[in-house]
């Protein structure tokens, strides 16, 4: 019998080398805002984590609205991820320091950078698909779903409750 931590690790193992997510957010305005986030890191215990500008829209947005979706895709492997959940802007320089790498000095000045805070979510459901693999499984499978033929291998769907 799968449980849900058994679910929830096999969550975190479809998205742990994925590192560009999109981000969802709801603008004051009430529409929905994407955009590209790097993960610092995803964890089954501890969420997900990125960092961000202090004074950004999306800080603003989660301050206001705080549930989010992540979605991650990894197109070699035909998984896509779909993670919603609550999140909160945090500034701890302790975390900052944990999470910092070479690659974040591209958007901020260092660890030390004064708008630099984090971005936390807290995930509470998710959802994945995973197709067949392989370029030739998937051609083929959509040619037979031309034709008419009954699509029976569209791979695994399955919805996590992560709260």
């Amino acid at each position: 019998m799968t449980t849900t931590n058994d679910k929830r690790t096999e969550l975190w193992e479809k998205i742990k080398d994925i590192r560009v997510a999109m981000l969802t957010s709801v603008g004051e305005d009430g529409r929905l805002y994407s955009r590209p986030m790097y993960t610092q890191q995803a964890e089954r215990e501890d969420g997900l984590w990125f960092f961000t500008a202090k004074s950004s829209a999306k800080s603003q947005q989660v301050t206001r609205h705080e549930e989010v979706n992540v979605s991650y895709v990894d197109p070699d492997k035909s998984v896509y991820v779909s993670v919603a959940g609550s999140a909160h802007i945090i500034d701890d320089a302790t975390k900052e320091r944990e999470l910092w790498n070479p690659m974040n000095k591209a958007f901020f000045e260092g660890v030390d950078d004064p708008e630099l805070v984090l971005l936390h979510v807290e995930p509470e459901r998710a959802e994945y698909w995973d197709a067949p693999s392989g370029k030739m499984r998937q051609l083929f499978n959509m040619a037979k779903a031309a034709v008419g033929a009954r699509h029976r291998d569209a791979g695994k769907n399955e919805k996590i409750d992560l709260g």
